[in-house]
């Protein structure tokens, strides 16, 4: 049996002009963070402030957060050996999530992480943080907002409390329509569902048992009156989707599926089965905006063949999209229990779309490599 592969550490880029609610919206994720290990890089220069934490001093400095959890401050110039430090074993960190400079161009920091040689992360998105209220001011002094818009994969229309209903609609038109296939979700403190951004770590029970007070604990002390008590009905703002198949995907039809995928279908997660395409390996498939990518990983012995995938989003079709889906299941020729009956040629050519997106996994902790030799990109360059 192969040996499982340490999992490749999500990186979500945290963007918006100032002002927006960006470092709201970093301190509900620490808040609510549920065990999972973050580590936070802060693009900006001089002292940043985190809620009830100041990280005083210039780029370079790190802070621990408690916990696991890191912040640090950095420059754009200096990303790559920062999320080398992060990505260590030894970090044993879920997630990291970087706040970007109210005037930074996030789309740059998409593009460092995507040419990024570290075969330890994987590019987790880009969400943009819009102040409700301020918009139209924004727009004005800032018009290249529009552009980071455009290139985001989640927005986040903050302050909503603010603005009344009438206007809130009018708000997430204009941004659904800047934004394109990005999914548009209102929030008002920020508060959001982290699992929007990254999946709950599972710990074992003496983790978290005894501990020191911790960031997240001073964070959920200082809260402010009446933020607490609503988290339970964040999930409100978007929907999940799971599908589960014991019939093989049909590539070709897959691929079809996810290349048209719709507005607002933010995350893709799971395993998918191919069948004939290939009788070796499951899929673990990662979708976040329009990026796409597939790992293989061997089957394991007596392990049961599924395709499980989970869809997030917000304004989706439930309906359509399982109905979607359970049209890309293989016929009776594409049956991994029926050999015989398949055309390898067919199947063979079928299964080049997914090739297309195919990323080799992480190297194991003991042969850690901050250099690397794998090129994590050959997704992100077809995405």
């Amino acid at each position: 049996m192969t040996p499982p592969r340490t999992p490749q550490i999500p990186v979500v880029v945290l963007a918006g002009f100032l002002g927006s609610g960006k470092t709201t919206l970093l301190n509900h994720l620490l808040r609510n963070r549920a065990g999972t290990r973050i580590g936070v890089i802060v693009n900006d220069f001089g002292a940043i402030e985190i809620d009830a934490m100041t990280v005083s001093g210039q780029v370079g400095s790190t802070v621990s957060l408690g916990n696991g959890c890191l912040c640090c401050a950095v420059d754009a110039s200096e990303l790559d050996t920062f999320l080398e430090t992060l990505t260590r074993p030894s970090a044993r960190l879920d997630v990291i999530v970087i706040e970007a400079s109210g005037l930074a161009e996030p789309q740059e920091l998409v593009r460092m992480l995507l040419a990024s040689d570290n075969p330890h992360i994987l590019y987790g998105g880009l969400v943009e943080v819009v102040d409700a209220a301020e918009f139209d001011r924004t727009r004005q002094r800032h018009p290249e907002i529009d552009r980071h818009l455009a290139v985001a994969d989640l927005v986040v229309l903050n302050k909503t409390d603010r603005v009344g209903e009438a206007e809130r609609e009018r708000l997430r038109a204009a941004v659904a329509e800047l934004s394109g296939p990005a999914a548009v979700i209102s929030a008002v403190h920020g508060r959001i569902d982290p699992e929007l951004l990254f999946d709950p770590a599972l710990r074992p029970d003496h983790e978290e048992k005894v501990r020191q007070l911790t960031f997240e604990d001073l964070l959920r002390e200082e809260a402010p009156d009446g933020h607490e008590g609503h988290d339970d009905h964040l999930h409100a703002s978007y929907e999940s989707v799971d599908f589960t198949s014991d019939v093989p995907m049909d590539p070709r039809r897959f691929m079809e599926f996810l290349d048209s995928r719709p507005d607002g279908l933010y995350r893709i997660k799971g395993f998918a089965d191919f069948g004939a395409g290939d009788r070796d390996n499951t899929y673990a498939l990662h979708a976040v905006g329009r990026f796409l990518r597939f790992v293989p990983r061997p089957w394991a012995r007596g392990e049961q063949r599924l395709t499980q995938l989970v869809m997030i989003g917000a304004g989706i079709d439930a309906a359509a999209l399982s109905t979607g889906l359970a049209a890309c299941r293989a016929d009776g020729a594409a049956r991994a229990d029926e050999p015989g009956r398949a055309d390898a040629v067919d199947v063979e050519r079928a299964m080049w779309g997914v090739l297309r997106y195919v990323q080799e996994q992480a190297p194991e902790p003991e042969v850690f490599d901050t250099h690397g030799t794998a090129d994590p990109r050959e997704a992100a360059a077809e995405a």
